[in-house]
């Protein structure tokens, strides 16, 4: 049986308290390249901003599976489930949508 996020975060938030400062939370900087620039991204069904935004400034993820989706209009869809580790440096896509025929 697993343990809720919410419960998780609740219990390090009362952890902290007790002990003190809460240590800052750790994070994976993802970017992506490719095309068209103003494709939408998402992150786990929340817009984070087009494809030439998120290769300039990038994305933070906490640790652990995320859904990155890809869409422009006259384009085939692109989805990937990616793990972020902790610790694990900058993350790279590299995403090329791919036309849909006439």
């Amino acid at each position: 049986m697993g343990v809720s996020t919410s419960a998780l975060a609740l219990l390090f938030a009362l952890a902290g308290v007790a002990c003190g400062p809460p240590a800052a939370a750790k994070t994976v900087s993802m970017r992506m390249v490719g095309s068209p620039p103003n494709a939408s991204v998402t992150v786990d069904d929340i817009f984070v901003g087009t494809l030439d935004v998120v290769s300039r400034r990038g994305v933070a993820l906490p640790p652990g599976t995320h859904r990155v989706s890809v869409e422009a209009p006259g384009h085939l869809p692109w989805d990937r489930l990616i793990e972020a580790k902790e610790g694990q440096g900058l993350m790279q896509l590299d995403v090329k949508l791919v036309a849909i025929p006439d």
